[in-house]
């Protein structure tokens, strides 16, 4: 994949992460695919274990994520994307600012792993 296909395929994924819409987002995953990120305590694995958190994930929370920068890796397909993110509880209350980064696999179109990492702590100033 070329960078400048990388690039849009990154800002197609964030995109539909705005939405908040479940299915939306899966459309970009692997059926097989491995995601995780600081709050999914392992590797949710495959599209039904994907959709039961971004479900949950979604009734928790009103995001929305900007692309910042993106590092196509030299060896596979993908990159490493470095993002900003607006995170307000669903039921209210102040809205967080976190930066963070997305390691991004992909198997023809679509993400075949996905590893968020960011800091947490801040998620919980809410709480």
């Amino acid at each position: 994949m070329d960078r400048e296909k990388a690039i849009k395929l990154a800002e197609n994924v964030l995109s539909a992460w705005n939405t908040q819409d479940v299915e939306k987002v899966i459309e970009y995953y692997t059926e097989n695919c491995t995601y995780q990120d600081p709050n999914t305590r392992g590797p949710v694995l495959g599209h039904e274990a994907l959709r039961k958190y971004l479900t949950r994930l979604f009734q928790e929370w009103k995001m929305h994520w900007s692309l910042r920068e993106f590092f196509v890796l030299a060896d596979k397909d993908g990159g490493a994307f470095l993002w900003h993110a607006r995170m307000t509880p669903a039921t209210g209350g102040k809205t967080i600012e976190i930066n963070g980064m997305d390691l991004a696999i992909v198997s023809g179109e679509k993400l075949y792993r996905n590893e968020v990492y960011f800091d947490r702590t801040p998620l919980f100033s809410n709480k």
